[in-house]
């Protein structure tokens, strides 16, 4: 059913919280896709409070939404309240990183909410800058694996996917094997 979105209460015991970033993202999604909220509607319990979906109600409020999308979850004791909460965010899943690098794109998921690479440009650095790591980041990080983006014109990508698959199954460092060549 579709409710005049004053007519919710946002959850003061909602234990999720958003960032900035994402929250823009999160209304920007809801501004460019609007249909989805009725796909995935706000779940509330029989006194209008929020048990599902806070964070899309706020951003439905930011967006501008006069009404929403939303299921009452009927006959539900305060401890199920309370586990739905935590279950309905919860993710059991993992993502298949190697089928979203190579079918998707990149540029799209970001902009859907994904924390995923974005060129050096995109990323958005201004949550470390109150942060004082002073002289311990060195400590912190040796022995710490990092990763480089390496790109391949599309002819060499198959034969070059395979080639590295093949030599990480031999317990090689591709990074060193690399770093190596540039050497040379």
């Amino acid at each position: 059913m579709k409710l005049k979105i004053n007519e919710l209460k946002p959850n003061p015991t909602n234990p999720r919280l958003i960032k900035e970033n994402k929250f823009k993202k999160l209304v920007k999604s809801i501004k460019d896709f609007p249909e989805m909220l009725e796909l995935r509607p706000i779940i509330v319990d029989e006194d209008m409070t929020i048990l599902g979906g806070n964070m899309r109600y706020k951003a439905s409020v930011e967006a501008g939404l006069k009404e929403v999308y939303v299921k009452v979850a009927k006959g539900l004791t305060e401890e199920q309240k309370q586990e739905f909460i935590v279950k309905d965010n919860v993710g059991f899943g993992e993502w298949d990183w190697s089928i979203l690098a190579n079918e998707w794109d990149n540029a799209k998921l970001g902009e859907w909410g994904m924390d995923v690479w974005q060129p050096e440009e995109a990323v958005d650095y201004s949550a470390l800058e109150d942060l004082d790591f002073g002289n311990t980041l060195d400590t912190k990080t040796a022995g710490v694996k990092r990763g480089l983006v390496v790109e391949f014109n599309a002819e060499h990508y198959d034969e070059a996917n395979e080639l590295i698959t093949a030599s990480r199954k031999e317990g090689n460092n591709i990074g060193l094997i690399i770093l190596n060549a540039f050497r040379k």
